[in-house]
């Protein structure tokens, strides 16, 4: 029987883990482990290192001889730690029999050091030196960083995860969704603890997640939110959050002073940092979180090593091979109080305003070129530090700086599906009331709205905008920024549902642009051309000015133009009846849509590519419900408007599909592409199969994709054999049936055995 030594107050009452069983167990099993003699449990203050340790120790205490806990921070620290090489002094374990081996766990010691940080870490490392002589003495230690001692076993310890961004916005987060997220978990059981009436709502679930992601899923930051319901509703709380999140407190009387508000847990963790890395610390606080390292000019920098072993710069992602970091909260709240009181913020976020000013405006040659890809997902990563940026230059009244930016962001924002925002900036520098502008730079913003306008599924006001813009621009006399806003404004016209006035406008806008050598302009006014000979009815010609468009978008290395190109090759296709012309056009457009991480034209390429897998493959009718689902959700999230036309088109589709698939199997379907990322929906569709060249045989439609071999094991599956049966059926190893199952359900589109009955039973 064991021995527990008395628990400190400062390690809490007995508690729930939330979000920690995967923690917990690694813990367990590495403490029951006879050749481990050391592990430390790592991570930033607050994030629950104590609590996680006293559960497991109070979980499998019983399996030692003896337990001792004690606080590495206490007053008389180096004296306990002096004296605890006589956990060595327990009694000789004499050599016991092979069958009774096991037994010799009851003889080992186990010993709880908690909080081996600041001046209590060379003590706890020498103690813990000392211990090492006998092998029946176990240590638990915690800390923010390693000890460094010879055997040290790590087990590093995260913030809870937090939701993802909510689709829909908050008024549609889903309750039910967000309770498996451990951070929303942890809140709502705190929060019921301080008022039983909680309950996680539809009307309240944005805020709490909302809440948790601000807090960065630190435990104990969510905890003391979770508390401050008593005085604050859900939906005020983030108000509170989002400036300084060190305005929480109100922690246990009887925990330390570090745990009892977010501004002392900060103030500790930052306690012995010299010089250079508080003022690293102070000028990265200004930064939104998910900055890359170089944006930051931090390539070089020797105290990023120390906040990051320290938990006070953390990785937050990793974008093609570069790491997005932040200031971790509370740390980043206090870093900026302080850095205010020191009369240091403006500076600091003039010199983060003209970091980003710059990074946009070196951007720009690229973006229609080979860089292209790179810059554009690199802005997308840095889009939260080019907005602070943004709103910095408007704060201190420097219009024209704010305006060359916003121009700069049209490209990676109409790419990144940032519509209403950009418009509402266009609006607000270049409109009526605002700051005085050049009329070069407001006919640049005039037209730039249109293109957000065009984007939002309004082309009626982006006619608007772009005659607007031309107007402006006739006393400027830029005859290049003119063509382009014509080729702009015929665009506009075209999805008007006006292709006279569409031709005479881009006839002009072509030539002229041609002329001048801007070879991008020329090529997007081509394709918008090919688009109006299309609804004439002059496929020929249409084609012919396609043809030279995509080659000119190829050699540019213009991947988003060439993929606006595509689509207009497989219109043109599908009028000929040239579906699998079609598919490799599209299938092109997706990647290159994938490539660039797309939002704002990419559900519109879907629906297109969803309608094609209707034509041509039937039994994809699961994959296509995908589909469809998830350009409805990646459309919603960026607040456009689908046109008439191909709103009846997909409302007939899904009419369609309803029609010919059980709900048992229509309703999963459009659930799982309502959670579909918009990476996982071109996936998704990039693995359907290409049409056949050639003419179907077999009993029905649905297995032109498949095998003999997969239709064969198709049809055992639809009689309920197992893997192992079909194998001795088909004299085949199972694995082998295994790869055929896997295929025959790809193809096929469907999600489970029973679908894949439900699709067999559908070619008799």
């Amino acid at each position: 029987m064991s021995t527990m030594g008395t628990l400190p107050a400062a390690l809490g009452p007995v508690t729930e883990l939330v979000g920690r069983e995967l923690e917990a167990a690694m813990l367990r099993e590495r403490l029951r482990d006879p050749l481990v003699r050391l592990v430390t449990v790592t991570g930033r203050a607050g994030v629950g290192k104590s609590r996680l340790a006293l559960e497991v120790v109070r979980e499998i205490g019983g399996e030692f001889g003896r337990v001792e806990v004690r606080d590495a921070g206490a007053p008389d620290t180096p004296s306990a730690l002096a004296g605890l090489a006589g956990l060595a002094g327990l009694p000789a374990l004499p050599a016991l029999p092979a069958h009774v081996e096991g037994r010799q766990e009851s003889g080992r010691a186990l010993l709880l050091l908690d909080g081996c940080d600041h001046e209590a870490r060379p003590g706890a490392a020498g103690a813990l030196e000392a211990l090492a002589g006998d092998p029946r003495v176990v240590v638990l230690a915690t800390a923010v960083e390693p000890l460094g001692v010879y055997g040290e076993l790590l087990l590093p310890l995260n913030p809870l995860p937090v939701p993802g961004p909510v689709r829909g916005g908050a008024a549609a987060a889903d309750p039910h969704e967000l309770q498996e997220v451990a951070s929303v978990a942890l809140f709502a059981r705190r929060a019921r603890a301080a008022d039983p009436a909680f309950a996680l709502t539809p009307e309240n679930a944005g805020a709490v997640a909302e809440i948790c992601t601000l807090l960065d899923g630190l435990p104990l930051a969510v905890e003391l939110a979770a508390r401050r319901l008593r005085l604050l509703p859900p939906h005020l709380l983030p108000v509170r959050l989002r400036d300084r999140t060190t305005v929480l407190s109100g922690g246990p009387a009887n925990a330390p002073e570090r745990h009892r508000s977010l501004a002392a847990l900060a103030e500790w963790s930052c306690r012995g940092l010299d010089a250079p890395a508080r003022a690293l610390l102070e000028r990265l606080s200004v930064y939104e979180p998910g900055f890359g390292l170089s944006a930051a000019g931090l390539s070089a920098e020797p105290a990023v090593d120390t906040l990051m072993d320290r938990g006070l710069l953390v990785v937050v992602g990793e974008e093609r091979g570069e790491l997005r970091m932040a200031v971790s909260e509370p740390v980043r709240s206090a870093a900026r109080d302080a850095l205010a009181e020191a009369g240091g913020e403006d500076a600091a976020r003039d010199a983060h305003a003209e970091r980003y000013r710059t990074l946009v405006g070196s951007a720009q040659a690229g973006l229609r070129g080979t860089g292209q890809e790179h810059l554009l997902r690199e802005l997308a990563a840095e889009g939260a530090n080019v907005t602070a940026a943004l709103r910095r230059l408007r704060e201190r009244g420097d219009a024209e700086a704010a305006a060359a930016l916003v121009l700069g962001c049209r490209l990676p924002w109409l790419v990144q599906g940032r519509l209403r925002e950009g418009l509402e900036w266009c609006d607000e520098l270049a409109g009526e009331g605002g700051p005085a502008l050049p009329d070069a730079v407001r006919a640049r913003l005039a037209d730039l709205s249109g293109a957000f306008a065009l984007a939002l599924g309004d082309p009626q006001e982006a006619v608007r905008r772009h005659r607007h813009a031309l107007a402006l621009g006739k006393g400027v006399g830029d005859r290049r920024q003119n063509a382009l806003v014509s080729a702009h404004l015929g665009a506009a016209l075209l999805a008007a549902g006006d292709p006279p006035g569409a031709r005479a406008v881009l006839v002009t806008a072509h030539n002229a642009l041609e002329a001048m050598g801007v070879t991008g302009g020329a090529a997007g006014a081509a394709a918008s051309l090919a688009g109006v000979l299309r609804a004439e009815g002059d496929r020929r010609r249409a084609q012919e000015l396609l043809d030279r468009a995509v080659e000119a978008l190829r050699r540019s290395r213009d991947g988003r133009g060439l993929a606006g190109a595509l689509r207009r090759e497989a219109a043109l296709a599908l009028d000929g009846d040239e579906p699998a012309r079609a598919d490799r056009a599209l299938r092109e457009a997706l990647r290159l849509y994938g490539s660039v991480g797309e939002r704002t034209e990419l559900p519109g390429l879907l629906e297109e590519f969803s309608l094609l897998l209707m034509r041509t493959a039937p039994a994809q009718r699961p994959r296509t419900v995908r589909l469809l689902a998830a350009a409805d959700t990646l459309r919603a999230a960026t607040g456009a408007a689908v046109q008439d036309e191909w709103r009846s088109a997909a409302e007939r589709a899904r009419t369609d599909l309803g029609a010919r698939l059980d709900w048992t199997d229509f309703a999963p379907a459009w659930a799982e592409g309502v959670r579909m990322t918009a990476s996982e929906a071109v996936a998704e569709a990039l693995s359907a199969p290409a049409p056949s060249r050639r003419a179907p045989a077999g009993p029905a439609p649905e297995d032109q994709s498949l095998t003999p071999r997969q239709v064969q094991v198709a049809l055992l599956v639809s009689e309920g054999m197992t893997n192992r049966q079909i194998a001795v059926r088909l004299d085949i190893s199972e694995w082998t049936v295994v790869n055929h199952v896997r295929q025959v359900m790809r193809r096929l589109g469907c999600s489970s055995r029973v679908q894949v009955a439900g699709a067999v039973g559908r070619w008799a």
